[in-house]
């Protein structure tokens, strides 16, 4: 990433994918400029249970059933991109609702050359202690998952120490060399990259259309249940370990852009996690929303826009973190002009027209 040394780069958004990238781009010699005017850890990045799930992602959810070489080459970048950052290896559990299920998605792991194993709810508890319920379970080790708060400020301190710049503002535009925000002044800029939720904001003129939103609301029970240990899956709900308390989400509530707490939808999630682990049902829960980017095709949007020097890297919908680094090597490329690979074709913004 030589040919990077002096290229003057603003990135608007500091989430998974916004850190991730404005880090790769200062190791490579660019000068950059991180830019976003909510606090550390207040977009959906910092809300997520920070699933780095290749195999459950392409195995559940529709959208992502065509990604997965992606999605795994993605998670395999992670060590080497942040070797301090601890990933919880301890792989994923989904309780399936008939033998059957559980044998066909075994079949289908199989075929896609992952890993995943059949077990019985015997099995199931002694990877998960307090998971209740009969009948057939599948085991996957090919999903990690990492902390998504510790994992911004390592990132965030990681490209801080190497010179890079963050500010508290919105990028409003790029012209004649400068990228101009609303609570800072103007900077030079060579390339603007946006890698910021739904709106397109100020940048239409770039022909970047709004994304469609997806609000997610999960819950967090704070000093209950192992700091590690395997992500468990059922109906509509995941319970994932932490060290501040199992995680629980989360809801896919398409179109919605507001950041209110849902009663309801957290009655509907703690309900559904207690079907799992009973001590969840009478615990206190602490409910945070996010809202997501999301494409019609569920693959984010990631290259060139119709403005000179202004890239796009948004739409990862529900695998913000686990796409960031190739998020990330896919801007790179088309900064370098060699942007032809397999994750480019699959991301580039003129596959809508």
């Amino acid at each position: 990433m030589s040919d990077l040394k002096g290229l003057r780069v603003v990135v608007a958004g500091a989430g998974a994918i916004g850190s991730v990238l404005a880090l790769q781009l200062v190791r490579g010699g660019a000068e950059v400029v991180l830019a976003d005017a909510a606090a550390p850890g207040g977009n959906a990045s910092g809300v997520a249970a920070g699933m780095l799930a290749p195999l459950f992602e392409t195995l559940l959810d529709a959208p992502s059933a065509a990604l997965y070489p992606l999605l795994l080459r993605s998670r395999d970048a992670w060590p080497a991109l942040m070797p301090s950052l601890a990933l919880d290896r301890s792989g994923a559990l989904l309780k399936a609702a008939l033998p059957e299920t559980a044998e066909a998605l075994a079949a289908r792991a199989a075929a896609l050359g992952a890993r995943a194993q059949v077990m019985d709810a015997a099995g199931a508890r002694a990877l998960a202690p307090g998971l209740v319920g009969e009948g057939s379970y599948l085991f996957t080790g090919e999903d990690w998952r990492l902390a998504p708060g510790g994992a911004l400020n390592a990132l965030h301190g990681a490209f801080e120490a190497l010179g890079g710049v963050r500010l508290a503002a919105n990028v409003l535009g790029l012209d004649g060399g400068l990228a101009r925000f609303d609570a800072a002044a103007a900077w030079a800029a060579d390339a603007v990259i946006l890698a910021t939720g739904p709106k397109a904001g100020e940048w239409r003129d770039a022909g970047i259309a709004p994304l469609t939103p997806i609000k997610g609301q999960i819950l967090r029970f704070p000093g209950l249940g192992p700091a590690t240990g395997p992500v468990v899956r059922g109906e509509g709900v995941y319970v994932a370990p932490s060290s501040g308390g199992l995680v629980v989400g989360a809801t896919m509530e398409e179109g919605r852009s507001d950041l209110a707490i849902d009663p309801e939808a957290v009655d509907r999630l703690q309900a559904a996690a207690a079907r799992l682990f009973p001590q969840l049902a009478a615990a206190t829960a602490i409910a945070s929303a996010g809202v997501r980017a999301a494409t019609s095709d569920g693959a984010p949007v990631v290259g060139l826009t119709a403005q000179p020097g202004v890239l796009v890297a948004r739409g990862a919908r529900r695998n913000g973190w686990l796409l960031a680094p190739l998020i990330a090597e896919v801007v790179i490329g088309h900064l370098l002009g060699h942007a032809h690979d397999a994750a480019a074709r699959a991301f580039d913004p003129a596959r809508f027209g």
